[in-house]
Parts: structure tokens; sequence; C-alpha cells
């Protein structure tokens, strides 16, 4: 089991925590529509990190202020990662945001989506055909245009650069979910207690949500911004050290039920009837939130398994127009 003893603790720099969405709602199906009454609920700033406001806008100001102007009411900002290929015309990016237009009342939420991008191919893409877009530099030298292996060196990088933002973004004050096809909106989902939600592979129709033997997958990450959640990340990070060569989903794996109790964190997992994976293929559209290409290797299955669902998904919207 991987332990922490010598891991210094860190500054926290983070601004406003908020709790995000509404309690779980009915099984019956994923709700649709925006709703910020609703998932606001009034809690108030973490006092363990609100002093330090005035530092996290110093430490990225084009940072601080995209993501202020990308924010929702409680400060949850949408965001998906892309390189040069993920991002060409007619690849996964147009695909990702074509989910929005077409999904059940998602398009309003694009105006909290932050497009990030790993090189400066994908992110002229991204200005063509989205407002909010982020370049970040990951450094060592790394050409990150062009589609990475599962599980290279290069892929490696590029997952690890994504959980260290990540963490940036949460000492900023603002949470987050990322990279998914949305048919509706899936945050309404994520009960309020949660400082952390993952998609996940499988699970089970009986299992407890905050059951921590499922396999995480990080299609569909939340995260809250508060202390408990600012510590596990940067101890999830730390953790790269004791698993090398592994991406971060495995170490998350790894470390979940440790640094959960040490840092107090609740983290739980939404049921693939909402979030729906094509390791557990449950394609009830009448319930589906999103839908994630994983269990599959390569870009171009990747865009022809998520296409024929985007073709499936406007069949059903379209034979069911009465209805909503």
């Amino acid at each position: 089991m991987f332990t922490i003893t010598n891991v210094s603790r860190f500054v926290l720099v983070a601004a406003i925590a908020t709790a995000c969405v509404v309690l779980l709602l009915s099984p019956s199906s994923c709700p649709s529509g925006l709703d910020l009454a609703s998932r606001n609920n009034g809690t108030q700033a973490d006092p363990s990190i609100s002093a330090a406001a005035v530092t996290s806008t110093t430490l990225g100001d084009d940072l601080a202020a995209l993501l202020r102007s990308a924010a929702m009411e409680d400060n949850t900002v949408i965001m998906t990662f892309t390189n040069g290929a993920m991002s060409s015309p007619g690849s996964l990016l147009d695909l990702f945001l074509e989910s929005f237009r077409v999904g059940d009342k998602t398009e309003p939420l694009l105006m909290h989506l932050v497009v990030v991008n790993t090189d400066n191919k994908a992110l002229e893409q991204c200005k063509r055909v989205h407002p909010l877009c982020y370049r970040l530099d990951i450094g060592g030298g790394i050409n990150f245009t062009e589609e990475k292996r599962f599980m290279s060196r290069d892929y490696l990088e590029m997952m690890w650069a994504r959980n260290r933002f990540q963490t940036r973004v949460l000492e900023l004050g603002y949470g987050f979910d990322v990279d998914i096809v949305w048919f509706r909106n899936p945050l309404l989902q994520v009960p309020v207690a949660a400082d952390i939600a993952f998609s996940c592979e499988r699970y089970n129709n009986r299992a407890n949500p905050y059951d921590l033997w499922k396999d995480a997958n990080g299609g569909f990450l939340y995260a809250k911004p508060n202390a408990r959640t600012i510590g596990f990340f940067k101890s999830w990070y730390q953790a790269r050290a004791v698993y090398p060569g592994w991406n971060e989903q495995y170490v998350f794996s790894g470390v979940k039920r440790e640094l959960s109790a040490r840092h107090g964190t609740a983290l739980l997992f939404i049921d693939t009837a909402y979030f729906g994976s094509n390791c557990q293929p449950k394609k009830d559209f009448q319930r589906l939130c999103t839908y994630h290409a994983n269990c599959l290797k390569g870009m171009t299955n990747k865009l022809q398994l998520l296409r024929g669902i985007m073709g499936e998904w406007k069949h059903f919207w379209n034979n069911t127009s009465g209805s909503h």
C-alpha cells in the first residue's frame, strides 16, 4: 500500500470553495438543463483556504481571468483537454462540441466550457470553433501535436500534466469536470456531499456509490475546490513516483482508499446507466447523460464508436420530440 509519510504539506492558495449541484435525483432519468438555482446550496467558503484568495490570482492572471469568465454561479467550470490530433477538423473536439448542441438543454453549458490545449496547433484550431481556449505549456521539449500511443512516455506526460493542471484549477478556487460526450447535464447526478466524483468502467446496479473498490475511469471527473480535495490531488500526483511508468488512472486505483481516508475526502463513483461506459455499454437514452469511448484504443476507433452513439442519440431524440 502506498503511504505518504515524508510528503510536505502544501500551501493552499484556493479562493472560494463551493458545494456543487443537488442531491442525487430520481433514478428514472438523468435531469436536463442548467438549473443553477437548485445547484447553489449556499455553502460558505472553506475557512481553511479562503485566506489566500488574493494570492491565487497573482499566480496565474490569465488562467484566473479565463476561469472567472467561464464559471457557473457556484464556481464550476467544464474542462476538456486536447492536442493537435484531437482538435483537428472532424475529430474528437468537433464531436464533443456537437454533443452539447444536440443534447437535451446542454447547449447553454458551452459558455462554461474551457478547452485546454497542449500545443499551438490545438490552440489555433480551438479558437476557430470555441471562444474559451487555454494553452497549457507542459514543457520537456515534447511535441504533443500528434496522437499519443496509450501508455507511451509522451502519453503519460500528457496525462500527468492534466492531473497537475487540475490541481492548479482547484487552488484557484474552481471545481471542474472533464473530457466526455454529453447528452444531458451530468452535474445533476453528483450529490452535494461529494468532494470528488468519477465515472467508472463497471457499476453493479445494487452498488454503493461510495464503495471505493470500483474501477475509476477518467472520462468524467468532478472535483470541488476545498482543502480536502486539493490535498488529495497533490498526494495523488506525488504517488506517481511510487508507480513509475503508469498513468494517473492506474495510480489512482492504488491510492484512492488511503488518500480519501487521509484527507477526509468524500469520493464516489456514478452509475454507468447515467455515465455511459464502453466497458459496460448501457444505452438507455431515457437515462443516459454522457458516453465515453473507453476500453478502446486508437482515435479512429473512438471516433467511429462515438459517431455511432451520436447517431443513435439523434434518432432517439427525433423520435421522442413530442415529449420534450
